[in-house]
């Protein structure tokens, strides 16, 4: 499903009323929570408890009263981690453009705590949900955000060793002009590549939240859950499409499901929603604001291909098989052979 806060009343009675949603996932981008002006509409989350998923150390903070969601680092820094594979002589010029294309204020994304009080193991809490299965929770797991993306173009750059044209203008670090043009192979690396890359991108680095999203997807305790991110498109359409690989439904019906959210951008009469975080970054919109068929199609190939299949993928992020055994169980109380109580408790 798209942005839940912006649901009208009749959609939030068919959620919590005819589905009975006890939990809810929350796939969005820091930066995207903090441009949501209804992100606590109390007529919607005021009786749920809202979790941090940390990704760097797989931990989960529960906040209380009025505990920011995350504290904020700064981006400049952390975007010039980004450059730190590229080659030394590449690396200087690569830090102009995170720089120049990223802003150097230290207004931006939010990163996780240094000391994290309150702060428990993301398998613990999967393990100790029983005590929780009374109260409703709100889970905030960023599966994507600016970051992942230029470490994944530039992983993409490195291989085609395009940075060697940039580093040719001795005037980029001190010339705005010379740092405005090397942004062009970057955007259109992102161009280029459109959705399957974006998808692809989304698989990779990804991976520790799309993994969190299936653990708590597979207890039981928490059902029934939504998981949701700004349109319910890209992010929300690949975990959608994970779970019904999984469960062994054909490529062509979870294509087809995939294209229901075709149109879902122009609804919205949105564009900064555009590929979450990367919404304001020149990025060509009719290459970004649809679901054609042919972008599931390519991305279902391409888990084949980098792989092996579905569960090789899940095999990848840590999601194994006794994993994937209770997430089948808690979807279609299927018993396939898990030695333990999958009911719940």
């Amino acid at each position: 499903i798209g942005r839940v806060s912006d649901a009208p009343p009749a959609d939030l009675d068919i959620l919590f009323g005819e589905c009975g949603i006890k939990t809810l996932v929350d796939l969005r981008s820091p930066t995207e929570l903090k441009d949501d002006a209804t992100l606590d509409r109390p007529d919607v989350f005021e009786n749920f408890t809202d979790m941090v998923f940390y990704e760097q150390r797989r931990l989960v903070k529960e906040l209380e009263g009025d505990e920011t969601r995350m504290d904020k680092g700064r981006r400049r820094d952390r975007m010039r981690k980004a450059a730190s594979g590229a080659t030394q002589g590449a690396k200087d010029v690569l830090l102009g453009f995170v720089d120049n294309f990223f802003g150097s204020d230290e207004d931006g994304e939010e990163e996780e705590e240094d000391d994290c009080i309150g702060c428990i193991e993301a398998e613990k809490l999967i393990e100790e949900s029983a005590r929780r299965r009374n109260r409703k929770e709100r889970h905030f797991v960023s599966i994507m955000n600016e970051l992942k993306y230029v470490r994944g173009t530039l992983v993409k750059l490195r291989k085609r060793d395009v940075v060697k044209t940039i580093i040719r203008s001795p005037t980029t670090i001190v010339s705005k002009a010379a740092r405005t043009n090397i942004k062009k192979p970057f955007l259109d690396e992102i161009n280029e590549g459109g959705l399957p890359m974006l998808n692809e991108l989304l698989l990779r680095f990804g991976a520790p939240g799309i993994k969190h999203v299936l653990d708590l997807i597979s207890d039981v305790n928490r059902h029934p859950v939504a998981f949701y991110c700004t349109a319910g498109k890209d992010r929300t359409g690949m975990i959608a499409a994970i779970i019904l690989a999984l469960l062994g439904t054909e490529d062509e019906a979870i294509v087809e499901d995939y294209s229901l959210s075709a149109n879902v951008y122009a609804e919205m009469d949105d564009h900064k929603a555009m590929v979450g975080a990367l919404s304001q970054r020149n990025l060509d919109a009719k290459t970004f604001l649809g679901a054609p068929p042919e972008v599931m199609e390519d991305t279902l190939k391409n888990i084949r291909n980098t792989y092996g299949g579905i569960e090789e993928y899940l095999d990848f992020i840590g999601f194994g098989e006794e994993s994937r055994k209770r997430l089948i169980y808690a979807l279609t109380e299927e018993d396939i052979g898990l030695g333990v109580n999958l009911k719940k408790k």
